[in-house]
């Protein structure tokens, strides 16, 4: 019985790391085409009150959403996938002091 419990403690596991990775995609998506029509909207105001297309893209406001909101969806990122997505997980530090050894007994050597 507590093999059962533990496989099912896994499976529940798993389907809530999934539910996490779905939202952080579906949270993506809704980022890029939301951002998308708001810049466009933004593109189409200011070329309407007389600013040339190349003028526009020096106005904050065409790109502030993709910024301010970017940020928020690298913090859901980071919450869904962890450190361990940016390469510091637990043997993060292991591997960089045997890389930073091998570096230097490598510089040793040519002299």
């Amino acid at each position: 019985m507590d093999q059962n419990f533990k496989e099912e403690h896994s499976y529940l596991r798993a389907k809530k790391r999934v539910k996490s990775i779905k939202g952080f995609y579906i949270h993506l998506s809704v980022y890029i085409i939301i951002n998308i029509l708001l810049s466009g909207v933004i593109v189409f105001g200011l070329m309407s009150s007389g600013d040339t297309f190349s003028e526009t893209f020096s106005n904050f406001g065409v790109y502030s959403t993709w910024v301010f909101w970017g940020i928020g969806l690298f913090f859901n990122w980071l919450g869904v996938f962890g450190f361990r997505s940016l390469g510091f997980g637990s043997d993060w530090e292991e591997r960089k002091i045997k890389q930073l050894l091998e570096e230097e007994d490598n510089r040793t050597r040519k002299f």
